[in-house]
Protein backbone atom coordinates (compact mmCIF):
# COMPACT_ATOMS: atom_id res chain seq x y z
CA UNK A 1 0.00 0.00 0.00
CA UNK A 2 1.70 3.12 -1.21
CA UNK A 3 -1.71 5.43 -0.18
CA UNK A 4 -1.97 6.16 -4.24
CA UNK A 5 -5.26 4.85 -5.15
CA UNK A 6 -5.17 3.67 -9.30
CA UNK A 7 -8.09 2.79 -10.69
CA UNK A 8 -8.10 2.64 -14.47
CA UNK A 9 -6.48 5.18 -15.97
CA UNK A 10 -6.66 7.94 -12.71
CA UNK A 11 -4.34 7.59 -10.06
CA UNK A 12 -5.60 9.56 -6.71
CA UNK A 13 -3.09 10.48 -3.86
CA UNK A 14 -4.01 10.26 -0.37
CA UNK A 15 -4.84 13.55 0.12
CA UNK A 16 -7.59 13.21 -2.54
CA UNK A 17 -11.28 13.05 -1.64
CA UNK A 18 -13.12 11.35 -4.47
CA UNK A 19 -16.64 11.70 -5.41
CA UNK A 20 -18.58 8.21 -6.88
CA UNK A 21 -21.86 8.98 -8.32
CA UNK A 22 -25.00 7.00 -7.76
CA UNK A 23 -26.24 5.90 -11.31
CA UNK A 24 -29.09 2.70 -10.18
CA UNK A 25 -30.23 1.21 -13.36
CA UNK A 26 -33.19 -0.14 -11.70
CA UNK A 27 -37.03 0.58 -11.32
CA UNK A 28 -37.01 0.39 -7.66
CA UNK A 29 -34.29 2.40 -6.05
CA UNK A 30 -34.92 3.50 -2.91
CA UNK A 31 -33.55 6.60 -3.37
CA UNK A 32 -34.56 7.96 -6.82
CA UNK A 33 -37.30 5.16 -7.47
CA UNK A 34 -36.33 4.61 -10.90
CA UNK A 35 -35.75 8.11 -11.94
CA UNK A 36 -31.89 6.58 -13.80
CA UNK A 37 -33.87 3.48 -15.47
CA UNK A 38 -33.83 4.24 -19.10
CA UNK A 39 -30.88 3.84 -20.61
CA UNK A 40 -30.81 7.80 -21.79
CA UNK A 41 -31.53 9.11 -18.42
CA UNK A 42 -28.18 7.32 -17.21
CA UNK A 43 -26.47 8.77 -19.29
CA UNK A 44 -27.81 11.93 -18.62
CA UNK A 45 -27.36 11.39 -15.12
CA UNK A 46 -23.78 10.61 -15.39
CA UNK A 47 -22.79 13.83 -17.70
CA UNK A 48 -24.87 15.55 -14.58
CA UNK A 49 -22.63 13.91 -12.10
CA UNK A 50 -18.98 14.38 -13.69
CA UNK A 51 -19.93 18.13 -14.53
CA UNK A 52 -21.07 18.60 -10.92
CA UNK A 53 -17.17 16.79 -9.78
CA UNK A 54 -17.83 13.29 -9.94
CA UNK A 55 -14.09 11.21 -10.65
CA UNK A 56 -16.32 7.97 -10.24
CA UNK A 57 -19.78 6.85 -11.74
CA UNK A 58 -21.23 3.89 -9.80
CA UNK A 59 -23.70 1.47 -12.18
CA UNK A 60 -26.20 -1.09 -10.69
CA UNK A 61 -28.60 -2.88 -11.84
CA UNK A 62 -30.12 -4.60 -8.73
CA UNK A 63 -31.88 -2.56 -5.53
CA UNK A 64 -29.56 -3.72 -2.36
CA UNK A 65 -32.54 -4.15 -0.56
CA UNK A 66 -35.67 -7.04 -1.12
CA UNK A 67 -37.33 -6.74 -3.98
CA UNK A 68 -38.14 -8.69 -7.35
CA UNK A 69 -35.79 -10.84 -8.36
CA UNK A 70 -33.35 -10.12 -11.35
CA UNK A 71 -31.18 -12.55 -12.93
CA UNK A 72 -27.87 -13.07 -13.82
CA UNK A 73 -28.68 -12.01 -17.63
CA UNK A 74 -31.14 -9.05 -16.80
CA UNK A 75 -28.32 -7.67 -14.86
CA UNK A 76 -26.43 -7.48 -17.25
CA UNK A 77 -28.32 -6.39 -19.74
CA UNK A 78 -29.26 -3.32 -17.26
CA UNK A 79 -25.84 -2.13 -16.75
CA UNK A 80 -23.24 -3.34 -19.69
CA UNK A 81 -24.48 -1.17 -22.57
CA UNK A 82 -24.77 1.95 -19.70
CA UNK A 83 -20.71 0.88 -19.36
CA UNK A 84 -20.02 1.12 -23.04
CA UNK A 85 -21.99 4.10 -23.19
CA UNK A 86 -20.08 5.84 -20.39
CA UNK A 87 -16.61 4.66 -21.51
CA UNK A 88 -17.15 5.84 -25.18
CA UNK A 89 -18.60 9.07 -23.77
CA UNK A 90 -16.11 9.88 -20.85
CA UNK A 91 -12.86 8.32 -21.63
CA UNK A 92 -11.22 9.45 -18.43
CA UNK A 93 -14.18 8.76 -15.85
CA UNK A 94 -13.98 5.75 -13.39
CA UNK A 95 -16.62 3.88 -14.38
CA UNK A 96 -17.36 1.25 -11.16
CA UNK A 97 -20.04 -1.86 -11.50
CA UNK A 98 -22.01 -2.33 -8.68
CA UNK A 99 -22.32 -6.38 -8.61
CA UNK A 100 -21.41 -9.11 -6.39
CA UNK A 101 -22.04 -11.91 -9.25
CA UNK A 102 -18.37 -12.80 -11.00
CA UNK A 103 -20.63 -13.27 -14.08
CA UNK A 104 -21.33 -9.81 -14.20
CA UNK A 105 -18.17 -8.05 -13.21
CA UNK A 106 -16.61 -10.22 -15.84
CA UNK A 107 -19.07 -8.52 -19.03
CA UNK A 108 -18.81 -5.02 -17.19
CA UNK A 109 -14.74 -5.12 -17.33
CA UNK A 110 -14.89 -6.15 -20.70
CA UNK A 111 -17.36 -3.21 -21.92
CA UNK A 112 -15.33 -0.91 -19.94
CA UNK A 113 -15.98 -0.63 -15.72
CA UNK A 114 -12.44 -0.11 -14.23
CA UNK A 115 -13.62 -0.77 -10.54
CA UNK A 116 -15.60 -4.17 -9.09
CA UNK A 117 -17.55 -2.43 -6.38
CA UNK A 118 -18.78 -5.52 -4.04
CA UNK A 119 -21.03 -4.42 -1.77
CA UNK A 120 -22.23 -7.99 -0.33
CA UNK A 121 -18.85 -8.58 1.07
CA UNK A 122 -17.50 -11.48 -1.18
CA UNK A 123 -20.70 -13.62 -1.26
CA UNK A 124 -19.07 -14.61 -4.62
CA UNK A 125 -15.69 -15.66 -3.65
CA UNK A 126 -14.97 -15.66 -7.61
CA UNK A 127 -15.33 -11.44 -8.18
CA UNK A 128 -11.85 -11.00 -6.41
CA UNK A 129 -10.89 -13.95 -9.39
CA UNK A 130 -12.07 -11.64 -11.65
CA UNK A 131 -10.25 -8.76 -10.40
CA UNK A 132 -7.16 -10.43 -10.30
CA UNK A 133 -7.72 -11.64 -13.83
CA UNK A 134 -8.51 -8.64 -15.32
CA UNK A 135 -6.02 -5.54 -13.44
CA UNK A 136 -9.58 -4.34 -12.22
CA UNK A 137 -9.61 -2.21 -8.65
CA UNK A 138 -12.09 -4.12 -5.88
CA UNK A 139 -13.66 -2.96 -3.22
CA UNK A 140 -13.77 -5.53 -0.16
CA UNK A 141 -16.61 -4.63 2.01
CA UNK A 142 -18.55 -5.92 5.05
CA UNK A 143 -22.13 -7.16 5.26
CA UNK A 144 -22.03 -8.87 8.86
CA UNK A 145 -22.74 -11.86 7.23
CA UNK A 146 -25.91 -11.63 5.81
CA UNK A 147 -26.70 -12.70 2.09
CA UNK A 148 -26.98 -10.71 -1.16
CA UNK A 149 -30.40 -8.89 -1.04
CA UNK A 150 -31.27 -9.24 2.81
CA UNK A 151 -31.56 -7.03 5.87
CA UNK A 152 -30.79 -6.93 9.14
CA UNK A 153 -32.75 -8.95 11.79
CA UNK A 154 -31.25 -8.32 15.60
CA UNK A 155 -27.92 -7.88 14.27
CA UNK A 156 -25.18 -7.73 17.37
CA UNK A 157 -22.12 -8.03 17.59
CA UNK A 158 -19.22 -7.78 20.24
CA UNK A 159 -17.71 -5.33 18.84
CA UNK A 160 -18.98 -4.59 15.36
CA UNK A 161 -15.79 -1.99 14.40
CA UNK A 162 -13.71 -4.90 15.40
CA UNK A 163 -15.67 -7.36 12.71
CA UNK A 164 -15.72 -5.06 10.16
CA UNK A 165 -11.65 -4.46 10.30
CA UNK A 166 -11.26 -8.59 10.39
CA UNK A 167 -13.87 -9.11 7.23
CA UNK A 168 -12.35 -6.69 5.09
CA UNK A 169 -8.74 -6.58 5.87
CA UNK A 170 -9.07 -10.03 5.30
CA UNK A 171 -10.86 -10.01 2.26
CA UNK A 172 -7.90 -7.07 0.90
CA UNK A 173 -5.30 -9.33 1.69
CA UNK A 174 -7.32 -12.78 0.07
CA UNK A 175 -7.26 -10.39 -3.02
CA UNK A 176 -4.14 -9.75 -3.18
CA UNK A 177 -3.10 -13.27 -2.66
CA UNK A 178 -4.81 -13.69 -5.57
CA UNK A 179 -3.39 -11.12 -7.58
CA UNK A 180 -5.63 -8.02 -7.53
CA UNK A 181 -3.13 -4.76 -7.21
CA UNK A 182 -3.12 -3.47 -3.85
CA UNK A 183 -3.09 -0.10 -5.47
CA UNK A 184 -6.43 -1.09 -6.90
CA UNK A 185 -8.24 -2.34 -3.56
CA UNK A 186 -10.21 -0.33 -1.21
CA UNK A 187 -12.32 -1.18 1.98
CA UNK A 188 -15.66 -0.24 2.74
CA UNK A 189 -17.24 -0.61 6.16
CA UNK A 190 -20.69 -0.93 4.24
CA UNK A 191 -23.28 0.96 6.73
CA UNK A 192 -26.69 -0.57 7.03
CA UNK A 193 -25.58 -3.47 5.53
CA UNK A 194 -26.42 -5.99 8.18
CA UNK A 195 -25.98 -3.36 10.61
CA UNK A 196 -28.54 -1.42 12.75
CA UNK A 197 -28.50 2.72 13.03
CA UNK A 198 -26.54 2.39 16.31
CA UNK A 199 -23.95 0.54 14.66
CA UNK A 200 -23.47 2.55 11.64
CA UNK A 201 -23.26 5.66 13.67
CA UNK A 202 -20.45 4.05 15.73
CA UNK A 203 -18.52 2.73 12.70
CA UNK A 204 -18.69 6.31 11.47
CA UNK A 205 -17.39 7.67 15.05
CA UNK A 206 -14.51 5.25 14.93
CA UNK A 207 -13.55 5.74 11.36
CA UNK A 208 -9.83 6.49 12.18
CA UNK A 209 -9.80 2.95 12.90
CA UNK A 210 -10.25 1.78 9.32
CA UNK A 211 -8.47 4.23 7.83
CA UNK A 212 -5.63 3.59 10.05
CA UNK A 213 -5.15 -0.05 7.90
CA UNK A 214 -3.73 1.74 5.14
CA UNK A 215 -6.06 0.59 2.74
CA UNK A 216 -8.13 3.23 0.65
CA UNK A 217 -11.38 3.88 2.66
CA UNK A 218 -14.82 4.30 0.94
CA UNK A 219 -17.47 5.28 2.42
CA UNK A 220 -21.42 4.87 1.27
CA UNK A 221 -23.47 6.79 3.74
CA UNK A 222 -26.01 8.90 0.80
CA UNK A 223 -29.19 9.09 2.17
CA UNK A 224 -29.02 5.66 4.71
CA UNK A 225 -31.55 4.55 6.70
CA UNK A 226 -29.29 4.79 9.79
CA UNK A 227 -29.62 8.75 8.62
CA UNK A 228 -33.66 8.69 8.56
CA UNK A 229 -33.41 6.75 11.97
CA UNK A 230 -31.34 9.72 13.48
CA UNK A 231 -33.16 12.35 12.42
CA UNK A 232 -36.29 10.63 11.86
CA UNK A 233 -36.50 11.81 8.28
CA UNK A 234 -37.80 10.55 5.97
CA UNK A 235 -35.66 9.52 2.50
CA UNK A 236 -36.01 12.72 0.60
CA UNK A 237 -34.98 14.85 3.61
CA UNK A 238 -31.68 13.52 4.46
CA UNK A 239 -29.17 15.48 2.95
CA UNK A 240 -28.30 17.78 5.63
CA UNK A 241 -27.67 14.05 7.86
CA UNK A 242 -25.54 12.76 4.38
CA UNK A 243 -23.24 15.89 4.78
CA UNK A 244 -22.44 15.96 8.47
CA UNK A 245 -21.55 12.64 8.13
CA UNK A 246 -19.86 12.73 4.94
CA UNK A 247 -17.95 15.74 6.77
CA UNK A 248 -17.23 13.62 9.79
CA UNK A 249 -16.26 10.86 7.41
CA UNK A 250 -13.96 12.71 5.75
CA UNK A 251 -12.04 14.53 8.64
CA UNK A 252 -11.43 10.92 9.91
CA UNK A 253 -10.02 9.35 6.52
CA UNK A 254 -12.23 8.28 3.89
CA UNK A 255 -11.01 9.05 0.91
CA UNK A 256 -14.20 7.59 -1.30
CA UNK A 257 -17.42 8.58 -0.90
CA UNK A 258 -20.30 7.26 -2.64
CA UNK A 259 -23.13 10.32 -3.32
CA UNK A 260 -26.40 10.45 -4.46
CA UNK A 261 -26.26 14.53 -4.56
CA UNK A 262 -22.44 14.57 -6.25
CA UNK A 263 -22.16 18.64 -6.15
CA UNK A 264 -23.37 19.43 -2.46
CA UNK A 265 -20.94 16.23 -1.99
CA UNK A 266 -18.24 18.04 -3.55
CA UNK A 267 -18.19 21.17 -2.17
CA UNK A 268 -18.77 19.93 1.80
CA UNK A 269 -15.64 17.72 0.47
CA UNK A 270 -13.29 20.74 -0.77
CA UNK A 271 -14.48 22.49 2.42
CA UNK A 272 -12.99 20.05 4.76
CA UNK A 273 -9.72 19.63 2.56
CA UNK A 274 -9.16 23.37 2.41
CA UNK A 275 -9.78 22.99 6.78
CA UNK A 276 -6.76 20.04 6.77
CA UNK A 277 -4.48 21.97 4.53
CA UNK A 278 -4.44 19.94 1.63
CA UNK A 279 -6.61 22.23 -0.80
CA UNK A 280 -5.93 26.08 -0.91
CA UNK A 281 -8.98 28.23 -0.98
CA UNK A 282 -10.47 29.08 -4.66
CA UNK A 283 -10.19 32.28 -4.18
CA UNK A 284 -7.98 34.55 -0.89
CA UNK A 285 -8.78 37.99 -1.29
CA UNK A 286 -10.10 39.11 2.08
CA UNK A 287 -7.82 40.77 4.50
CA UNK A 288 -5.70 41.30 1.44
CA UNK A 289 -6.38 44.79 -0.40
Amino acid sequence: MTGVLRLGGRRFGPDELVVMAIVNRTPDSFFDRGATFAADSALRAVERAVAEGAEIVDIGGVKAGPGAEVDVAEEIRRTVGTIAAVRAAFPEVVISIDTWRAEVAVEAVSAGADLLNDTWSGADPAVAEVAARTGAGLVCSHAGGLSPRTRPHRAAFDDVVADVLTTVTGLAERAVSLGVRPDGILIDPAHDFGKNTRHSLEITRRLGELSGTGWPLLVALSNKDFIGETLDLPVTERLEGTLAATAVSAWLGARVFRAHQVRQTRRVLDMVAAIQGTRPPALSRRGLA
